[in-house]
Formats: structure tokens, C-alpha cells, sequence
């Protein structure tokens, strides 16, 4: 099986973070404060398929910072206080696709209180580890297969329609390839959103400029979901499946040597860190 010098890389730091299978025993009981959730969703489509001007003005004042995030870079229908970003965003919600996927949503996921659970604890844990750090607001909604999950400051924002599961025929029509297809399922929300908050803590530095500085950062970030979700298994917190990560352990040593012999660890080139 031929591999990229990135995917080589990463394999080898996912492998040694999935083979150490440590579980740390923390004491999480004297920490009360815990991540907060806004259904984002539930508070648009409750407006209806004809919402007034003023209610969907009277949703940014309550949420401008996310409402913003959500118009601008996710659905790219502009701001609401636009009146060409209104129309954009209400054409959005009155779509059919648009209501049929936030009856789906709801139908699979309901009130979310297991995902509540699990996002409760992976930021405890959070807390734990960096007490200094402020706790994100978790806003769910809808994103017309956009972006999984997108972040701003003390943001996280989750697309509920990414992750339906292989019941959702609307991925087929997507023509997405099957690698992505496979992640879209309800388990790999939390891992996602853990990931996706530990690169918007903890950015790549300026001076990260060779293969082998990418693919540490990517092992710090492996290591931060195993410290914050130690009892998801090992192929949600990596995105693999049981037989990659056979392959992974079972060509370990090809994978350093392709490293090594193509001199690609210290290497600066964009395409050599990229492709």
C-alpha cells in the first residue's frame, strides 16, 4: 500500500497514542462549572417558514457572535441586519431540504441528553487539566452539509445534519467520498468537537514549518483527546477503521523508513507536508 509522507506521519503518532491506552483515574467532583448549550436550531426553525424581519433581528441581540459565525462563514447568506442576508437566510429556512433535515435531526438525536453527558464530561476534564481556560458555549444547528464543526472565540458550533449516520440518503446524493461518509455518524460528534476546540486552543506556532513539526502538533492534539475522552475507542478518537489501524501496526517500520529514505521529516516544502 503506497501512503503520503503526511498520512506516514500521522499514522505513526496516532499509533503511539492509541497503543499506550492509558486511562487516567481523575477526581472531577469538585468541579462544578460545566460546558453550557444553546439549540440554535430549535430557536430558528421555531420562528416558522415566513419569520419576520424583527424575529430574526431579536436572534442575533441574543446570539450575535454565533449568529454571525452561522451567517457569514457557514451558510454564507450574510448578516441578518442586511436585508439581502434576511432574505438569503430566510430562504434557507424555508427550504424543504432545510425543514426535512431539521426533522431528522430531531428524530435521531432528540434533546440530546446522552451527547449532553458525554460533552459535560470531556470539558470536566478539560477544566482538570487547564483550569485557566475558559469553558466554550456548544451551539447545535443546522448547516446544510456545511462545516461538521466551526469555532470563534468561546464558540463551538456543530452541524447536527453532519452527522446522521449512514441512514441519511441525502449524504449518498452528496456524492461525498466513503472515508467522510463513514465519520458522519453521532459517534464521532464529540471527538470531532474536542479536536476541532483543541486546534483553536492550542495553535500551531509560526515556527512549526517542517513535516516533522506537523506531525507533532498533530500528536499533541492526539494526546489531548485521549486525556479528554479516555473511554471513546480508539478508532473514533482517529477517525480509522479496526483494519487501518491493524495496518498501521502491522507496517510501522515501513512507515519510518519511507519517512527516512525520502528525507521528508525535516523537509519545509509545502507540497511534501500537504499532499
Amino acid at each position: 500500500m503506497r501512503i503520503s509522507s503526511v498520512l506516514a506521519g500521522l499514522c505513526l503518532v496516532l499509533l503511539s497514542v492509541s497503543c499506550s491506552e492509558r486511562r487516567d483515574r481523575i477526581n472531577l467532583s469538585s468541579i462544578r462549572e460545566e460546558v453550557s448549550f444553546v439549540r440554535f436550531d430549535e430557536e430558528l426553525f421555531a420562528l416558522g417558514v415566513s419569520p419576520q424581519p424583527e424575529d430574526l433581528l431579536r436572534l442575533r441581540v441574543k446570539y450575535p457572535a454565533f449568529t454571525d459565525l452561522y451567517t457569514w462563514q457557514v451558510l454564507r447568506t450574510g448578516s441578518v441586519k442586511d436585508s439581502a442576508g434576511r432574505e438569503r437566510l430566510l430562504a434557507f429556512v424555508a427550504d424543504t431540504v432545510s425543514r426535512r433535515l431539521k426533522e431528522m435531526t430531531f428524530q435521531e438525536f432528540g434533546e440530546l441528553q446522552p451527547l449532553r453527558k458525554e460533552f459535560v464530561h470531556a470539558f470536566k476534564r478539560y477544566r482538570y487539566y487547564f483550569p485557566g481556560k475558559p469553558l466554550p458555549v456548544l451551539y447545535f444547528c443546522i448547516s446544510g452539509f456545511n462545516e461538521s464543526v466551526f469555532t470563534a472565540e468561546n464558540i463551538v458550533g456543530i452541524s447536527l445534519d453532519k452527522y446522521l449516520g449512514p441512514g441519511c440518503n441525502y449524504y449518498n446524493l452528496l456524492d461525498l467520498p466513503r472515508y467522510k461518509k463513514r465519520k458522519m455518524i453521532p459517534k464521532m460528534m464529540v471527538p470531532d468537537v474536542v479536536y476541532a476546540w483543541g486546534m483553536t486552543e492550542f495553535e500551531m506556532g509560526a515556527d512549526a514549518t517542517t513535516l516533522a513539526d506537523h506531525i507533532v502538533y498533530q500528536g499533541k492534539l492526539m494526546v489531548l483527546m485521549e486525556k479528554l475522552l479516555p473511554g471513546v475507542n480508539d478508532t473514533l478518537r482517529l477517525g480509522f477503521t479496526e483494519k487501518q489501524l491493524e495496518w498501521c501496526r502491522m507496517n510501522e517500520v515501513g512507515m519510518w523508513n519511507y519517512l527516512v529514505e525520502r528525507q521528508l521529516l525535516f523537509s519545509t516544502r509545502q507540497m511534501d507536508i500537504v499532499r
